[in-house]
């Protein structure tokens, strides 16, 4: 009979190891149960097989170098960079949700949604999934071992399933959850495509101007004595900086001597700030620093903390209401939340919690949520339903997010415009300036 080992909380929520014997999982879980214990993770033993002799080994170590695995047709070994798309792995959730309300065994549905899959990074991750969870390992420990597929919340809300006997009902809710944020990220996303179209093209079209068109009236200008007045010549100045190398090869006047076209710094800014961002991010102090400026930008910061917060209260809720243990949930939490300022803020509550103290207090001390958030945590867990009091207040930011999405994008289409009307409206002022003085002094003479 193969021997399991287990991890468990006992009444007191003090954990405990130890190995239990039974013809399978179910068994397993059902055994430690009986002892009055709460199993958290169930896994069979492996049993070492007996090694062939060393050479036979090397031989079938080559073998198996010169063909891909048993089973397995050529065309299916698939090679993938990145993780698993969301919405594909929402729709495998909210499948493997209908079939284990269907009644099928948990190995079973696996092996059908396999079949269903396009060959890629998914279909092969279920594929080793189903292997694993047929050798007598949990489905939770299964599909830990793809995070690029399966991310700590989601096995661990899988391992409470599990373990209390709802997994259908927990993926249901993982699809909600991932339908919901996904959504949420397509506002944001759809939102600012419109305004940087708008701003890409205005700057190509200014530079376009500045590289091309002023050069042009210069030569006009130089075959006239005349002063140029002080816009004007900032003007030119600025297209024989941007333009450079570019004016040598036209055959039009440029700085002598520069080599990079001052245009290519600009068109170049934004991905040298985004790779220092980046450098940046890379240390704890660095994310902190950079975040924390960002959420004190006038109204987009404003947007990142609504955001945020929409996004911690909705995973703490799915967890907390998928029966995970309140620590555990929090620490998922934060790692998952994408902030660092609510990182540390997350982590206080995590202290604050373990040493048997209130959640809303600690949250309330870092100052990054609204007094009405705290305030709903603080009735929720008075009441017992701080799962509900969280999935509320995120539906609620959701809905204020969605509010300030469409707001900053009817206020940035005039802003763009105006924006654009002064750029173009100077250029043409500067360059129109030196043609009055040509035409009063023609008219003088």
């Amino acid at each position: 009979m193969p021997t399991f080992t287990f991890e468990a909380l006992n009444e007191a929520g003090k954990s405990k190891k130890g190995t239990v014997q039974a013809s399978n999982s179910e068994d397993a879980i059902a055994r430690i149960r009986s002892q009055g214990l709460y199993p958290t993770s169930v896994r069979e033993q492996k049993v070492k097989k007996k090694t062939a002799p060393a050479a036979a080994g090397a031989q079938g170590g080559a073998a198996t170098a010169r063909k891909p695995a048993a089973g397995k047709k050529l065309s299916e070994i698939s090679f993938s960079f990145g993780g698993v798309p969301r919405k594909q792995l929402t729709t495998f959730t909210r499948q493997f949700s209908t079939l284990q309300d269907a009644g099928l065994p948990i190995l079973r549905s696996l092996q059908i949604l396999e079949q269903q899959q396009k060959p890629g990074l998914l279909k092969g991750i279920l594929d080793e999934v189903a292997e694993d969870v047929s050798a007598g390992s949990s489905l939770a420990d299964a599909m830990a071992k793809h995070p690029k597929a399966f991310d700590k919340l989601y096995t661990k809300m899988v391992a409470a399933g599990e373990v209390a006997g709802v997994l259908d009902e927990i993926l249901r809710r993982l699809a909600d959850f991932l339908e919901k944020a996904a959504r949420l990220r397509r506002k944001i996303i759809g939102a600012m495509i419109y305004p940087v179209v708008v701003i890409s093209v205005a700057t190509l079209i200014v530079l376009g101007i500045m590289v091309f068109i002023v050069p042009q009236f210069q030569e006009i200008f130089d075959q006239f004595d005349t002063e140029l007045p002080v816009p004007t010549q900032y003007l030119i100045s600025t297209s024989l900086w941007l333009g450079g190398p570019i004016l040598d090869w036209l055959g039009a006047p440029h700085n002598e001597g520069q080599m990079i076209p001052g245009a290519v710094y600009i068109l170049f800014a934004p991905f040298i700030l985004w790779g220092l961002l980046r450098l940046v991010r890379q240390s704890e102090g660095g994310r902190h620093a950079v975040d924390e400026v960002v959420l004190n930008i006038p109204v987009f910061g404003q947007l990142v903390s609504k955001t945020t917060i929409a996004k911690f209260t909705r995973t703490l809720g799915t967890l907390i209401r998928a029966g995970v243990p309140i620590l555990d949930a929090i620490t998922i939490t934060r790692e998952t939340t994408g902030n660092a300022v609510y990182e540390r803020a997350l982590q206080k509550v995590h202290d604050s919690v373990r040493q048997g103290e209130s959640f809303a207090e600690p949250l309330r001390q870092t100052k990054v949520c609204d007094a009405i958030v705290t305030n709903m945590i603080d009735v929720g867990e008075e009441t017992g339903d701080l799962d509900k009091m969280l999935m509320k207040i995120a539906d609620n930011y959701d809905d204020e997010v969605d509010t300030m999405v469409a707001g900053l994008v009817s206020l940035l289409e005039p802003l763009m415009v105006v924006i654009l009307g002064v750029m173009v409206g100077s250029i043409v002022i500067a360059l129109f300036l030196p043609m009055v003085a040509l035409i009063q002094q023609a008219g003088a003479m």
